[in-house]
């Protein structure tokens, strides 16, 4: 009995030994700059912009308007809103723009039936095409800074999402752990030059490419993963842009957070059980190591928890008196602490974001909750509904880029 024990204490230490180490490594990748060519595009691309929206009637009207402010010339995209739910007054003032409406009537509302739909009653006359949340507002220059990226082949590019409110302790919370995916899983990546990990939203796509792959996509939750698994599979580079900002609404309290975690630990399981066998094969008979360590994402645990479980085994380690593990597991421990000091941006540290740290217990608690559902993840629809609009922003709280002048 004894030495199944320490079998599983050995098992257990060694996968939060794992996730630390490779947390770590990424997060230092992350703090050089990335290399790249400089390129003054004479082509602007055709662009298409595509926002699927579900009831999203509060913020949608605001979207349309900016996504209509980009500095790429009106001629040279097109924002199509995909309408599922939505008022008719809502559709009606939409119409007023010069944006196209889609209106879709899906039994079982998912992001890629929406984005299928909308693609099926599109023209082929598009050399690229955007990906966007119902609440996303793009930088002025974002349409430019992906077309220029586009010049160097890619099939993919994902931009850099950042907080549009920091208004909430929640909503603070979740800008830095997004931040955080973007040091480590982002630009960390493509700095060791691995593929940028994909979010759902801000992405940009070869136009052909992405209709074709779309077709073969029918996932309740995921949606970017599943996109991730199918490219690197082909050993398709993604892109990473760190200056194409795109403004994203945070969550502004504890049950979407909880609800929000759910979906996407669901997700990492299921395509973490979908991909290593298959990813594992591919690495030893084709190189395939993006495809590989795409699957491993999959199976690290929420940094958060890590860093909770490896403070607790190294307390148990010291009124156990077992020196050296106590020493290993502080070890870990201070490396965690390191991933999150390296991966922050500077201008979280402030008042704000230590006051948003005492509900942190709170975020972990939810954190462990979710663990108990989550078979729902892909099960169902979770709807995260949006409410922020672009002129009930406090600008003084963003990221330095958006401030107003």
């Amino acid at each position: 009995m004894i030495r199944i024990w320490h079998i599983i204490e050995l098992c257990v230490f060694g996968y939060l030994a794992f996730a630390d180490i490779y947390l770590f490594l990424f997060a230092f990748s992350g703090l050089f700059p990335l290399k790249r060519k400089d390129h003054n595009p004479a082509k602007k691309r055709k662009i298409l912009v595509l926002i699927p929206g579900y009831r999203e009637d509060e913020v949608i009207i605001d979207v349309a308007k900016e996504a209509l402010k980009q500095d790429y010339g009106t001629e040279n995209y097109d924002v199509v809103i995909i309408a599922d739910g939505f008022k008719r007054e809502t559709i009606a003032k939409l119409k007023t723009l010069h944006v196209r409406v889609i209106e879709v009537r899906l039994k079982f509302s998912t992001k890629s039936r929406a984005l299928n739909a909308a693609l099926s009653q599109t023209e082929d006359i598009y050399d690229v095409v955007v990906v966007l949340d119902a609440d996303n507002i793009m930088a002025r220059d974002f349409l430019s800074r992906i077309n220029t990226a586009f010049c160097d082949g890619y099939l993919a590019v994902q931009g850099h999402r950042v907080a549009k409110n920091l208004d909430t302790p929640f909503a603070i919370l979740d800008a830095v752990s997004e931040e955080m995916n973007n040091h480590i899983f982002r630009k960390g990546h493509r700095v060791l030059r691995l593929s940028s990990a994909l979010i759902g939203s801000a992405m940009a796509f070869d136009y052909r490419y992405f209709k074709k792959m779309m077709k073969q996509v029918e996932v309740v939750g995921g949606f970017d993963k599943e996109l991730e698994v199918r490219m690197l599979h082909k050993k398709h580079k993604i892109e990473y842009l760190p200056e194409a900002y795109v403004y994203d609404e945070k969550v502004a309290n504890a049950k979407i957070f909880s609800k929000q975690r759910r979906r996407w630990l669901s997700a990492q399981i299921h395509y973490f059980g979908k991909s290593f066998l298959p990813s594992l094969k591919d690495l030893f008979l084709h190189g395939n190591i993006d495809f590989f360590n795409k699957a491993l994402q999959f199976i690290l645990p929420p940094r958060i928890m890590l860093i909770s479980f490896l403070f607790a085994i190294a307390v148990i380690y010291y009124f156990a008196a077992s020196t050296g593990a106590f020493y290993m597991a502080s070890g870990l421990f201070v490396m965690a602490l390191l991933v999150f000091f390296l991966s922050i941006p500077r201008y979280f540290y402030n008042f704000r974001t230590l006051w948003s740290l005492t509900r942190l217990p709170v975020g972990i608690v939810l954190m462990f909750l979710s663990l108990l559902k989550l078979k729902e993840g892909n099960k169902e629809f979770l709807h995260t509904k949006h409410t922020y609009n672009a002129f009930q922003i406090k600008h003084s709280y963003f990221h330095p880029k958006f401030k107003k002048k």
